[in-house]
């Protein structure tokens, strides 16, 4: 075989290799990111849930310890939606980004909280040094249906500069609530 022919085969062989490793990054996305969920499909993956362990199970707990721990569970978010209003209706997620100690993940996340919808899309940045991890939110964006309320507006530009999701769910949950409270006492003064 002359070089021309090997060098030709060696160049097929690299040109392979890199759509192998192109190929297997992106499985390795499509298996890491969420789908959209409904209601509706939740409840059906807990029934079944609920099901796949009614039989014979040779684990550490029985299945009644299971359905009672599942069932607790269930009341426990029930609560939580009811106590905060939020509900989130879809989310995703995708890996941008994953070198040996550092990942960074876009999130796409939407909902309602008591009569108001927003979206949300943020990027997560978790890198770990030896023991410790440390998570930080960029690239926050929100898009809320409130309106256009300026001081609203502003607490969302501030929210989105400083990447701080648990004080835009606390706020969110208190704002809606809020909102809740004034539509229906104008009701009261409606004419009719």
């Amino acid at each position: 075989m002359d070089n021309s022919t090997c060098q030709a085969y060696e160049d097929e062989i690299r040109s392979l290799e890199e759509e192998i490793k192109l190929l297997a990054g992106k499985y390795e996305d499509n298996q890491q990111e969420s789908t959209f969920f409904s209601d509706e499909e939740i409840l059906m993956a807990m029934k079944s849930f609920k099901e796949e362990f009614r039989g014979d199970y040779k684990g550490y707990e029985s299945p009644s310890d299971l359905e009672a721990q599942l069932e607790s569970l269930e009341k426990d978010l029930s609560f939580v939606m009811k106590f905060t209003g939020l509900q989130f209706t879809s989310h995703s997620k995708k890996t941008v980004e994953r070198t040996g100690n550092r990942a960074v993940q876009r999130h796409r996340l939407s909902g309602n909280c008591h009569s108001l919808s927003f979206q949300l899309e943020f990027q997560l940045l978790e890198e770990q040094n030896k023991d410790k991890v440390s998570v930080v939110v960029t690239d926050l964006s929100i898009v809320l249906e409130s309106g256009e309320d300026s001081d609203v507006s502003k607490f969302v530009s501030s929210i989105e500069e400083h990447g701080n999701l648990l004080m835009f769910f606390r706020s969110l949950s208190s704002y809606a609530q809020w909102c809740e409270h004034r539509s229906s006492t104008f009701l009261h003064f409606k004419v009719e």
